[in-house]
């Protein structure tokens, strides 16, 4: 990390850099850690066909070397809003190798044209039940007498104004190499600093094994997504799990698990099969990869596929008359009515949006000032060497 773009309290001097349609503008973070300077653009004409129901606004870049306080600000793989406050939670899912498994709090100034200022304000490192961070992975020397160290994969975060706490979930571990390395997904509670205060309990057919069944590895608990009245959380898997069939790939599409839990009690109440598009191009699979509920029962739905170039769309999905496949322990060949779904927004087809290949998380904003309502996405730099972390603005009609 250069000291330039060092971040902590004490406000030292961050790069972000700001992308809206073509053109690239280097902005700097002044002491109070805010863009300034940037020279405001626009975005690219639409394309062509009926209107999306998200209309694309500009973006915001981190450049790969920024920090704060020691710890890369990459990975980033779920966004809540917080509107009290008026600051994003941003997760990283950066499994304790650069930096403690972690969120960022950041502020975005948005308006009808785009982001205009961007603040990474300060970051929090996620806490195990002990109250201490989470450790990184060690496998070495590992025998039946021996315990891993298997820290979180850290994927989906929702804030919950009425009880001010966050939830994040993680995708757990699968390796069979050796010794069986088994750690299932879970739904943790945290509070806003990022301690530990409780965890949700999960349904059977979400539990790792070492045989082929439950979910795949680093395709489980993908997505979060808290209900405007605060009574459900809904939980996305990226893929389908073993018993479910294969992944998304070529022409076919797939049938994921997105589990509704009740959060007064922690508890599975339903379980909703959604169905995925195929994969693209050359990517080899499609998966979910984060979702926002716009009511108890509708969703906004980001699929990507790692394909060359990327294609990321987002769907608004509806439970509707969808089966509650919560005690099938395999969809395959099973009677049931899936999600239905519309496509809402195809990044890939957006003029001057150059979406990143891994768009990982969305949420619901402020009201902008011509009143449509703002919707933003992440984008995970996978921590490659030159990569930029990206927050996209969309409004949605």
């Amino acid at each position: 990390m250069t000291p330039s773009n060092q971040i902590d309290g004490g406000g030292l001097t961050a790069v972000v850099r700001r992308l809206l349609g073509p053109l690239l503008a280097l902005c700097c973070l002044g002491p109070s850690v805010a863009v300034a300077g940037c020279v405001p653009a626009h975005p690219g004409a639409p394309a062509s066909g009926p209107r999306p129901m998200l209309s694309y606004l500009g973006q915001a870049q981190v450049p790969f070397d920024a920090s704060v306080a020691g710890a890369a600000i990459g990975g980033l793989s779920g966004i809540s809003y917080d509107a009290g406050r008026q600051i994003y939670y941003v997760l990283s899912d950066d499994r304790s190798k650069t930096g403690p498994a972690r969120f960022f709090t950041v502020r975005l100034s948005l308006s009808d044209k785009g982001i205009d200022d961007i603040a990474i304000t300060g970051m929090h490192p996620l806490l195990d039940r002990s109250g201490q961070s989470f450790r990184p992975l060690k496998l070495d020397g590992t025998t039946p007498f021996v315990e891993p160290v298997v820290p979180p994969d850290p994927e989906g975060i929702a804030f919950d104004a009425a009880r001010q706490r966050l939830y994040w979930s993680s995708e757990g571990e699968r390796l069979t190499d050796r010794e069986p390395v088994l750690a299932d997904p879970w739904v943790r509670i945290a509070g806003t600093d990022g301690g530990y205060l409780g965890e949700f309990a999960l349904p059977p057919n979400l539990a790792m094994s070492a045989q082929s069944t439950g979910p795949r590895r680093n395709q489980a608990l993908e997505g979060l997504a808290l209900t405007p009245d605060g009574r459900s959380l809904f939980a996305a898997m990226e893929a389908p799990g073993y018993n479910d069939g294969p992944v998304a790939a070529g022409d076919r599409g797939a049938l994921t698990r997105i589990t509704k839990f009740d959060v007064a009690t922690a508890a599975p109440s339903a379980q909703y099969a959604y169905p995925t598009e195929p994969a693209a191009g050359s990517a080899e699979r499609n998966g979910v990869s984060d979702l926002v509920a716009l009511s108890d029962t509708t969703f906004l739905v980001v699929e990507r596929s790692k394909a060359v170039p990327p294609v990321v769309r987002v769907f608004r999905a509806e439970v509707g008359a969808a089966t509650d496949v919560l005690a099938m322990p395999s969809m395959q060949g099973a009677a049931l009515t899936p999600m239905s779904k519309t496509l809402a927004a195809d990044l890939s087809a957006t003029s001057g949006s150059s979406p990143a290949p891994n768009i990982e998380g969305i949420t619901l904003g402020p009201t902008l000032p011509d009143g449509r309502q703002s919707v933003v996405l992440v984008a995970d730099n996978d921590f490659a060497p030159g990569r930029a972390s990206q927050f996209l603005l969309y409004a949605m009609s």
